[in-house]
């Protein structure tokens, strides 16, 4: 396992001590949770099979856990980030957690049957069947930016198929991994579901144990140390990572429909989000007219600017050097800086203002890393074409946004473009649909889960071939003569 693994956002880690020592501290931790793991393990393999009332019980505590802990988890948040609305909590972590529970509980019953029939008919009477099968232990590596709805999500998912789930919280937020921990232990037996938190050894510890699916939301570079991991014990993994996530708006976008929401995509939790529109594609005639229109909107949701409690921290003190880096060293490149808010940055409360970016070009790191806070790169294009040329020439996003009244152009956009979600005419609300897969691709990530999705990714979908006690099998037995040759000529037309 490399030296780079971090829980603390989806961008680039800071490194970690090698040397005997950080090995050391991650074979201490790997001992500690090896036996939380073995007793999972052997619980499953004591009853593999679990069935509809059991796995309902499982979703209805977890959801009574949520309505319990409503507001201690929003604090918990907020005290982490120095600042976080419970409004924000409630809207972006604890109502999407609810919608999943609510439906993985009116469905899961109907999932779990799987399919049967017959045979193909040179198979006959035989019968065919796929049965959905617990996986066994399931690990969650949650990060820190929506600790809540990242852990409770996988968690709804692989409750509904029946596992056993050990979850990684965030060391970045800590009170929140406190009160989740105590929350958990409360709801459900150790077997069944367990929380682990701890720092840097502790996560690459947790990464190496032999899950039977491992699930890591988290940056790019993180998922190959956290793949590599995996593959010791060939465990399967679904990696939710990050990316540029671009916007295009069309030229015949609703135009101040398309920058509202693109900016209020942008500007909840910070832009601290994986699939918040990473930069802005707009036609060339358009540029000035999104810096106006973006400095309205941001003043119409968060009025007095920094000072509004409903404007997110940025969660560390690290992170926001690193945004306010990734700023200056733009404007110092050639960008174009424009502030949305009147008011400056707050470096003691961690407050950062807004700040459109024009003028930008690859050579700069706001354009090559995830900016994973308020920085808004904006670059016009000439004809639409030259927008999907832009998008296709880069890795492929985690999430795309696509602004137009005209369906033809939406078609193009959508067909001609790979990521690993899109949401035409708003932004972000695809993460919120239960009945969609949530997942990237390529650089973005592998693999998906949410409603039915997610059921399927914890399950071994196990195919049963049952053979009739009478058949024609026995035909094609040797020694091969002439009944062989007519039935394979029978069999190759």
């Amino acid at each position: 396992m490399g030296h780079n693994l971090e829980l603390d956002g989806l961008h680039e880690a800071e490194p970690v001590t090698s040397g005997q020592d950080s090995s050391t501290d991650e074979d201490v931790a790997r001992a500690l949770l090896s036996p939380r793991f073995d007793a999972m393990r052997r619980a499953h393999d004591a009853a593999p099979h679990v069935d509809w009332p059991t796995r309902k019980r499982h979703l209805k505590a977890l959801q009574a856990m949520l309505h319990k802990y409503r507001e201690p988890f929003a604090n918990a948040i907020d005290e982490d980030f120095g600042g976080r609305s419970v409004h924000e909590t409630d809207m972006l972590e604890l109502f999407p957690s609810h919608g999943n529970l609510k439906h993985a509980l009116s469905h899961t019953r109907r999932w779990m049957r799987g399919s049967r029939g017959w045979a193909n008919r040179w198979l006959l009477p035989a019968r065919r069947a796929v049965v959905p099968q617990p996986l066994g232990v399931v690990g969650v590596i949650v990060p820190w930016n929506y600790p809540l709805f990242l852990a409770v999500g996988p968690l709804t998912d692989a409750l509904a198929a029946g596992n056993r789930v050990m979850i990684k919280v965030s060391e970045v937020t800590p009170r929140f991994a406190e009160v989740f921990a105590a929350a958990v232990a409360e709801t459900f037996a150790p077997e069944w579901v367990t929380v682990v938190s701890g720092d840097a050894q502790v996560a690459r510890a947790f990464s190496t144990l032999p899950f039977d699916h491992l699930l890591f939301t988290g940056a790019t570079s993180i998922g190959h140390h956290v793949m590599r991991a995996a593959s010791e014990h060939l465990t399967p993994v679904t990696l939710e990572l990050g990316g540029k996530s671009p916007a295009i708006i069309g030229r015949g976008a609703r135009w101040e429909h398309a920058v509202e929401r693109i900016m209020l995509g942008k500007l909840v939790n910070a832009g601290q989000t994986c699939v918040a529109p990473d930069y802005v594609l707009v036609p060339r005639e358009k540029l000035d007219a999104f810096v106006a229109t973006a400095k309205q909107v941001a003043a119409r949701l968060y009025p007095d600017a920094v000072n509004n409690p409903q404007y997110t921290s940025i969660v560390s003190a690290r992170h926001f050097e690193r945004l306010s880096g990734l700023a200056a060293e733009a404007a110092a490149q050639g960008a174009m800086s424009y502030a949305l808010f009147d008011t400056p940055a707050q470096a003691s409360r961690r407050r950062l203002p807004p700040v459109v970016l024009t003028g930008v070009h690859d050579g700069m790191r706001v354009m090559r890393e995830e900016i994973f806070g308020p920085l808004l790169p904006v670059v016009p294009y000439d004809d639409l074409d030259a927008a999907i040329a832009y998008v296709n020439e880069r890795p492929r996003p985690l999430a795309l946004y696509v602004f137009d009244t005209d369906n033809s152009r939406i078609d193009q956009v959508v067909d001609s473009t790979i990521s690993g979600g899109v949401t035409i005419n708003d932004t972000l609300l695809h993460v919120a649909e239960h009945a969609l897969p949530f997942g990237g691709v390529g650089a973005s990530g592998m693999g998906g889960y949410h409603g039915e999705a997610g059921f399927r990714t914890f399950s071994k979908e196990k195919p049963i071939f049952r053979q009739a006690r009478w058949n024609g099998a026995g035909l094609l037995n040797p020694p091969y003569g002439k009944v062989f040759a007519a039935m394979i000529r029978q069999l190759l037309r």
